[in-house]
């Protein structure tokens, strides 16, 4: 696997951390975590599931970071990072995460809760790679089990695309969808432009759940104003044994 971007090109990967636990809760692997996705060379890393906090396990586990887990991912390798915190219990807080290569300009959490028991957020991110010559924008997703909750989420979504992301800016929107009957393809086509790499370039999205054993299209990554895209194949292992979610990556290039 290649080491770095071609010029003008960026690599993308989505993953759910399931809070840096195997399937079921069974395991911590944060540290295996934390190798896999940077063996994946990736310049902007989205994360759900990620844990800000959580001071049940900081006692429990010996490996356990002294920082936030999204700090611990990002190291050395991404500089800049945001955290968008979108539940809150006893012991601590999780939500969405974006790592980068590139400075973070800005960044703004956008809570999408539907009812009280699952909070949600879309966290948006301005980037400004000085290479480039033009902001970047990137939305983390993260929507909610039920399709009664996903309808207005994603009405919210393409409302904050509307409204915060310029017509002609390259925008990445990427993440954990939930939306195992893909009825957000046509919404979101319709009404932000934006083209799903997997389901461009294969004619249907990539099943990503549960990892071990893919069988739903879970998890997206979407485009708008890039010049190419191309999915960029992942082994199956470690992946399978580090969350109960498939991570995606792709290739996007942004100028001929």
């Amino acid at each position: 696997m290649r080491t770095e971007s071609p010029p003008n090109t960026l690599r993308i990967l989505t993953v759910n951390a399931h809070k840096g636990f195997t399937f079921f809760n069974r395991r911590f692997i944060l540290h295996e975590l934390r190798d896999a996705i940077r063996a994946t060379h990736a310049d902007i890393v989205f994360l759900q599931e990620v844990l800000g906090a959580h001071h049940r396990h900081a006692r429990r586990l010996a490996r356990w970071p002294t920082i936030s887990q999204y700090e611990f991912l990002a190291d050395t390798i991404w500089p800049d990072f945001a955290y968008g915190r979108n539940a809150v219990y006893p012991h601590g807080h999780h939500g969405n995460a974006l790592l980068s290569k590139f400075p973070i300009a800005s960044y703004d959490n956008i809570d999408v809760s539907v009812g009280r028991h699952e909070r949600r957020g879309l966290l948006h991110c301005v980037l400004r790679p000085p290479t480039f010559g033009v902001d970047l924008h990137a939305i983390c997703v993260h929507l909610g089990l039920r399709e009664w909750q996903r309808t207005p989420q994603l009405e919210t979504l393409c409302n904050v695309i509307e409204e915060k992301v310029p017509s002609s800016a390259p925008l990445f929107v990427a993440g954990d969808f939930n939306d195992w009957r893909q009825r957000g393809q046509q919404l979101l086509d319709r009404c932000a432009g934006l083209k799903e790499i997997h389901y461009e370039r294969h004619g249907r999205l990539a099943r990503t759940f549960p990892a071990g054993f893919p069988v739903f299209h879970l998890d997206r990554i979407y485009v708008r104003n890039v010049v190419s895209s191309k999915p960029v194949r992942l082994s199956r292992l470690p992946w399978a044994r580090l969350s109960d979610h498939a991570p995606l990556a792709a290739e996007v290039s942004l100028c001929p």
